[in-house]
C-alpha cells in the first residue's frame, strides 16, 4: 500500500526493489495460453461472517473476465474477487476497488482493509516476522453496507495478457483505466446491477487510476456508468507536487509537513500533537517556506538564517545540515538523516517504521523498512485466501508487486499536459458534470509515498467543488489499515460516507 525506478514507477510506493519481479520471462511468452483455447475460470463459495455487528451471508466469486481485442481475439484475464450479500439486492451499493502500482495487486485492501478475512500482523512499526501469519475474521469489511468487487488489472495478481497481445495496449494510465471500465460495465451486466449506488476507489496509484476510470466512465462518451462515490486512499493525483526533481520546488513544500510529523513522533522536535504540527507546518510551508524557496539563490542573510531555524525546528535535522542540502531536503536524505545519530533509518510508506541498514553512512537507506516489515505476510495470506479457500487453481505466481511499472505509458494530453501527470482536473470534471459525486479522501500522517499535503495542494486546485470532498486522516502512514485503530477507523468512515449518500 511503494528505488532504482524513477518518481512515476515508484508513486505507489508498495515497491521497493527486492519485492519488484518480471511481468514476463522470455519463455513465458512461448507457453502463454492460446487465445482460442482459453476457459475462464469461476469458483463460487457460499459464505458467512459478522461484518459491522450485522450477521452476513455472502457469496464470494473469483472469477476471470476476458477482454477481446475488435478483431474477437482475446487477449487479457482480469482475475475479479467479489463478495456479495446473499439474498441478492440490487438496490444495495457496489464498490469497485483496486490498488496501485502500477503493477500492485489488491492484495493489501482485500487482506488488509476491506475483505472478510484479514492478516492479522503488528501495526506498530515492528517487521511481520517469520510463518505461519493469523489469518482472520474482518469485522472490519464492509458487507453490511456494500458489496464489494476488488479488481486486478493485467500485470497484478493473477491477471495477465493472453497469447501475442501488446503490452503497450493496455500498460498506461489512460489504456489500463479503459480496461478497468470495461471490467466494471461488464460486471454490472452480468449481475444486473446498472441501477444500483456505486462506488470507486483505489489506494495509492489505485486513486491516480480512480480518477482515470471515472474519467471514462463518466465524461469520456456519452454512455455514462455513475457513480455516487470515490473513494480515495493515500492519494497521488498531481505528480509533480512529490518529483524530487532538481528545480522542483513544491516537493520540499508538499513534504514539509509529513518530515514535521515524523520528527515529532520520534522525539526530534517538540509539539502539542501531530494534528496541531501539521496544521503549523502546512501554514509555514505554504507561506514562509514557499517564499523563501522561489527566491533561489537571492535568498541571503538573515532571511535565509530565519528560514533555516524554523526548517531545523521543523524537520529535527540540524542546521548545518540543511544548510549544506540548500534548505532543501528530498525524503530519500530525510530518511537516512533523522535518526542517523541512532544508527537508524525511517520507513517511506510508513515513517513510524525503523530499518538498520549496513553502515550509518550515505545519503539514503539500504531499503524501506515499513515495506519489507509486512510483504512476506500480505504475500502469504492472499495466496491461502484464494487457492486454498475460494479455490483459484493456477500455476501463475501472484504478482503482490510487479515490473510494468517500468512500462508504464504516463501520457494522457498533448505536450503540455504531458510535461507531468496530473488527473485531479478529472475529478473536478466529473464532480461538476454529477451533482450527486462525493469523494473521501484518506491519508495517513505518516506517509511519504504519497504525502497528506500533496493529497491537498492537488485537490484545492481551480474547478474542484471544495464543499463535496471530505479527508480523513489517521495515525499510520501509506497502508494505515495495518494499525488496528486506524483499520476500524476507517471502516467507519468508509462506511459513513456510503451511507451518507
Amino acid at each position: 500500500m511503494k528505488s532504482g525506478l524513477s518518481f512515476m514507477a515508484l508513486a505507489l510506493a508498495f515497491a521497493a526493489p527486492p519485492a519488484l519481479h518480471a511481468q514476463d520471462k522470455p519463455d513465458d511468452k512461448a507457453k502463454a495460453e492460446k487465445p482460442a483455447d482459453y476457459e475462464p475460470q469461476i469458483r463460487t463459495t457460499k459464505l458467512s461472517g459478522t461484518f459491522g455487528g450485522q450477521r452476513i451471508n455472502y457469496a464470494a466469486t473469483i472469477g476471470e473476465t476476458i477482454i477481446s481485442n475488435k478483431e474477437g481475439v482475446p487477449e487479457v484475464a482480469v482475475v475479479t474477487t467479489s463478495y456479495v450479500k446473499e439474498p441478492r439486492d440490487p438496490s444495495r451499493p457496489v464498490t469497485f476497488l483496486f490498488n496501485g502500482g502500477p503493477g500492485s495487486g489488491t492484495v493489501w485492501l482485500m487482506m488488509g482493509a476491506f475483505g472478510p478475512k484479514r492478516v492479522a500482523i503488528p501495526g506498530t512499526g515492528v517487521d511481520d516476522g517469520a510463518p505461519p501469519y493469523p489469518i482472520v475474521d474482518n469485522p472490519d469489511a464492509l458487507l453490511d453496507v456494500t458489496d464489494i468487487v476488488f479488481i486486478d488489472p493485467p500485470g497484478t495478481g493473477f491477471s495477465h495478457l493472453i497469447g501475442k497481445a501488446d503490452p503497450e495496449d493496455y500498460y498506461g494510465v489512460t489504456q489500463d483505466a479503459k480496461l478497468v471500465a470495461e471490467v466494471i460495465r461488464r460486471w454490472l451486466a452480468d449481475n444486473g446491477r446498472w441501477n444500483s449506488p456505486k462506488y470507486l476507489g483505489g489506494e495509492s496509484y489505485g486513486t491516480t487510476r480512480t480518477a482515470a476510470v471515472a474519467h471514462q466512465l463518466m465524461n469520456a462518451t456519452y454512455n455514462d456508468v455513475a457513480f455516487n462515490g470515490l473513494i480515495l486512499i493515500s492519494a497521488v493525483l498531481d505528480f509533480a507536487a512529490g518529483a524530487d526533481t532538481p528545480g522542483n520546488e513544491l516537493s520540499p513544500i508538499t513534504n514539509l509537513p509529513s518530515m514535521a510529523v515524523t520528527a515529532l513522533y520520534h522525539g526530534k522536535a517538540q509539539a502539542a500533537s501531530p494534528e496541531a504540527f501539521a496544521e503549523e507546518a502546512r501554514q509555514w510551508a505554504i507561506g514562509p517556506y514557499a517564499t523563501a524557496l522561489l527566491k533561489g539563490q537571492k535568498l541571503q542573510g538573515e532571511e535565509r538564517a530565519a528560514i533555516r531555524r524554523e526548517l531545523a525546528r521543523f524537520t529535527g535535522l540540524s542546521e548545518t545540515y540543511l544548510e549544506q542540502a540548500d534548505l532543501r531536503v528530498t525524503p530519500a536524505r530525510f530518511y537516512k538523516e533523522l535518526l542517523r545519530d541512532r544508527g537508524l533509518t525511517v520507513g517511506r510508506l510508513d515513517s513510524r517504521y525503523t530499518g538498520k541498514d549496513y553502515d550509518s553512512a550515505g545519503e539514503s537507506p539500504d531499503n524501506d523498512p515499513s515495506f519489507y516489515g509486512i510483504d512476506a505476510s500480505y504475500t502469504a495470506a492472499i495466496n491461502s485466501w484464494l487457492r486454498d479457500g475460494l479455490g483459484f487453481k493456477t500455476t501463475r505466481e501472484y504478482q503482490s508487486i510487479s515490473g510494468i511499472g517500468s512500462q508504464w505509458d504516463w501520457r494522457i494530453g498533448g505536450r503540455d499536459s504531458n510535461a507531468y501527470l496530473n488527473v485531479a482536473p478529472w475529478i473536478g470534471q466529473a464532480m461538476r458534470e454529477n451533482s450527486g459525486l462525493r469523494v473521501l479522501v484518506a491519508q495517513g500522517w505518516y506517509d511519504f509515498a504519497t504525502p497528506f499535503f500533496a493529497a491537498e495542494y492537488a485537490l484545492s486546485r481551480t474547478g474542484i467543488p471544495q464543499d463535496r470532498i471530505r479527508y480523513t486522516y489517521y495515525g499510520a502512514g501509506h497502508m494505515m489499515y495495518i494499525r488496528d485503530e486506524d483499520r476500524r477507523k476507517l471502516s467507519e468512515d468508509v462506511r459513513a460516507f456510503i451511507r451518507a449518500r
